[in-house]
């Protein structure tokens, strides 16, 4: 598979404010089943190797996974502050859970759970998420690598086939729409 064209420009970005910690960090925006939009902020795990796909994780327990089995569309989006640059990428998401059968897609699920850290681990042996929380609930446990992955522990990927990269730089700004279709990826350059 190629690489789409705005990988070049993405990893650009994310080079050049890697020294800001918010640039691990996307908002992922779903739809709630009353048609109501949902946003949250999550961490960029990297691309699936040799693809386009997003790498996320999230608790199978959590709305977003309720959002995604009733719709899978959903919106990532980054602001990068010290290149000035926007990317909205649109598309479908694919959930990777503990009863996935694939292998492919285990073994994707299982690479995401090791390279995570003990405390990132233990999150997903705490109560469930967005409850009431009870006064005598322990959060302190850790999780080793070892361990096979916790049954609330999901792999996300986002699938794009639209990206709106916007740079605030310049005047005029630059603004380039790619989407995909049964070719390929198609750019154009658009107005700001």
């Amino acid at each position: 598979m190629d690489l789409a064209p705005w990988r070049s420009p993405l990893a650009r970005a994310l080079h050049r404010n890697r020294s800001l910690p918010e640039a691990r960090y996307l908002q992922l925006a779903t739809v709630q089943q009353d048609g109501r939009p949902a946003n949250r902020t999550v961490v960029f795990r990297g691309f699936l190797d040799g693809t386009n796909r997003l790498q996320i994780i999230t608790d199978i327990r959590s709305d977003k996974v309720t959002q995604l089995r009733h719709n899978p569309w959903g919106e990532g989006c980054w602001y990068f502050a010290k290149t000035r640059e926007q990317f909205r990428l649109m598309g479908q998401l694919q959930l990777i859970e503990a009863t996935e059968t694939d292998e492919t897609l285990v073994t994707i699920r299982r690479q995401l759970w090791e390279r995570l850290s003990d405390k990132a681990r233990s999150q997903f042996a705490w109560e469930h998420p967005g409850q009431p929380r009870q006064p005598d609930t322990e959060f302190v446990r850790e999780i080793s690598a070892a361990m096979a992955p916790l049954p609330a522990f999901c792999a996300l990927l986002l699938h794009p086939v639209h990206v709106d990269h916007l740079e605030l730089r310049g005047n005029p700004q630059n603004r380039t729409r790619y989407d995909k279709n049964e070719d390929g990826w198609v750019s154009t350059s658009i107005n700001p």
